[in-house]
């Protein structure tokens, strides 16, 4: 489903990913290791926001190298700590996003909904606060048609209530829509929830099975 084929990063001389090929079929995967690891870089880099050498495939042949824009609709990232143009509204940037992703207004009216955004989505992001900002994030994420779905630390900063949310929407799109799920996370899901999930060491610049 998704594969990665002598995947390189390297910042100036300190190589930070080297996978000669991996392949990840349709599953919840939860990417563990150390701090400073590269598991973010890792993320950022199979999202199209960090140059690299190699390629990386969805579906066996869309290539992120050849088909760059069929490739980034069918991939969908949260960053750990997202950061906003101040601005624009919650709301600007789901539009955008249901446009770019060929959505459906439902579906992010659903996820407004789901998270509890109402109040503040209309309000400019440099109003936002931190767990306001993550959830707006985990709502890009999950809007569209995704095959994969990229979460960096998806509960950090956003509270309680909002944990079992998340949670539920991971497992709903992982079993009803296919979707499969790049997870990193320092806190603790629960594990009855996700019960096929495959674990990710990063470990010397590479990525092993658990």
């Amino acid at each position: 489903m998704v594969e990665l084929l002598n995947v390189k990063k390297s910042y100036g001389n300190y190589a930070v990913i080297d996978i000669p090929q991996i392949h990840l079929n349709h599953n919840i995967y939860w990417l563990k290791g150390m701090n400073g690891s590269g598991k973010t870089t890792l993320m950022k880099l199979i999202a199209g926001l960090l140059p690299f050498q190699g390629d990386v495939l969805i579906n066996g042949n869309i290539s992120i190298r050849k088909n760059r824009v069929a490739y980034l609709r069918l991939v969908n990232y949260a960053e750990a700590e997202p950061l906003f143009p101040p601005f624009l509204t919650g709301y600007d940037l789901i539009e955008l996003f249901v446009k770019t992703k060929n959505a459906l207004q439902p579906q992010a009216e659903e996820l407004i909904s789901s998270f509890g955004v109402s109040s503040f989505i209309n309000n400019p992001l440099g109003t936002y606060s931190s767990g306001m900002l993550k959830k707006l994030s985990l709502i890009l994420a999950f809007i569209g048609n995704a095959k994969l779905i990229l979460l960096d630390e998806p509960l950090v900063t956003i509270d309680d209530k909002t944990v079992p949310i998340v949670t539920k929407l991971i497992s709903d799109y992982y079993n009803i829509r296919g979707i499969t799920f790049l997870l990193t996370s320092h806190q603790i899901f629960d594990a009855s929830a996700f019960p096929d999930a495959q674990q990710l060491l990063m470990q010397e610049k590479g990525v092993q099975f658990v």
